[in-house]
């Protein structure tokens, strides 16, 4: 598409994208809304909802407050889809992987979260990651060296993240934070039970509510144990026995992790989540973002039909240390 014609759709996005940012109010838990309830009694969050934001999760060093203004966060907006939206250079390596915007993938175009933070980090009152602790940079350097030892990320499928392996998507977690599309999710609600449905891989965590002690310490799984309740109108999910394969911000496997969803008003749900594991960071820490009613249905994600991303990822890899080699043999024949 002609860079002109590219920047028409992409103006008519950020249109309205700022029609988004100035007609969405910030839902404040607690001014007299109620959650209506299901049959049994909880209250209600069933539907389908989205956590699709540009805010992220640690406030850039350059900004030194908590919030911004509407015209502020707008411009935040602007410049992040812009940038989700540039061409990278015809022929690199860059431009292979698809353009976000071509596919009506990018985070301007659907249903976004309104929110004025500068930081999903709210505590520390920095915005950003506490300091690691002794263990957590000891950790930090072991996976360090084992990633040079192990060699580039293309040299073999086991060196690939979980994301491109089609396992388990880092921002699906939990705890769920917005990725680059599909930031959808779907909540059912059965007597005893929470279930909330993930777009992207599809994954799905099933979260009873009676009760039940969380599995056995050996027991170890990529989402953890998780088990709910009720404090008032916040449904409480507390996880644990996660495991240090799946290492969100470089978490050890005895992070604790404490989910709350609040229904603030008819089209929104506040998702706090506090992170306490000190094999990693010198104090607990916390993040809240809004989530926004969206249509559904959630589609399947069928991420590991053939995954022919891996193997075209790998094979490119191949080709490209083959031309190198070719290359450093024509050289040295001269």
């Amino acid at each position: 598409m002609p860079m002109s014609d590219r920047s028409l759709v992409l103006a008519g996005r950020l249109i309205v994208l700022s029609l988004i940012m100035s007609l969405g109010a910030m839902a404040v838990a607690g001014q007299g809304y109620s959650a209506p309830l299901t049959p049994d009694g909880q209250p209600d969050l069933q539907g389908f909802w989205t956590n699709s934001t540009y805010t992220p999760l640690q406030r850039p060093k350059d900004v030194t407050k908590e919030f911004y203004t509407r015209e502020e966060a707008l411009d935040a907006a602007k410049r992040a889809a812009i940038e989700e939206s540039e061409q990278t250079e015809p022929g690199t390596v860059a431009d292979v992987h698809y353009d976000l915007t071509q596919f009506g993938l990018d985070r301007s175009q659907g249903t976004f979260a309104v929110n004025l933070r500068t930081s999903l980090i709210v505590d520390p009152s920095d915005g950003r990651l506490p300091p690691l602790s002794a263990e957590g940079r000891r950790r930090a350097a072991e996976r360090a060296a084992a990633r040079k030892s192990r060699g580039g990320p293309h040299d073999s499928v086991q060196n690939e993240p979980l994301g491109a392996r089609c396992i388990l998507m880092d921002h699906n977690g939990p705890p769920m934070l917005s990725g680059a599309y599909n930031n959808d999710y779907q909540i059912v609600q059965a007597p005893g039970y929470v279930m909330i449905l993930a777009e992207m891989l599809h994954d799905v965590r099933i979260i009873p509510l009676d009760g039940r002690p969380h599995l056995a310490p050996s027991v170890r799984q990529w989402t953890g144990s998780y088990r709910g309740h009720w404090e008032g109108q916040t449904l409480v999910v507390d996880t644990t026995n996660l495991t240090d394969k799946f290492a969100f911000q470089g978490a050890s496997q005895s992070m604790r992790l404490t989910e709350r969803f609040t229904r603030v008003d008819e089209d929104s749900i506040r998702y706090q989540f506090t992170v306490d594991d000190p094999a990693t960071w010198t104090r607990p820490w916390s993040a809240e973002m809004p989530w926004k009613k969206t249509t559904g249905p959630i589609f399947e994600h069928a991420c590991h039909e053939g995954n022919y991303g891996l193997a075209n990822t790998l094979a490119g890899a191949r080709a490209e240390e083959k031309r190198a080699a070719e290359e450093a043999a024509k050289r040295g024949s001269k």
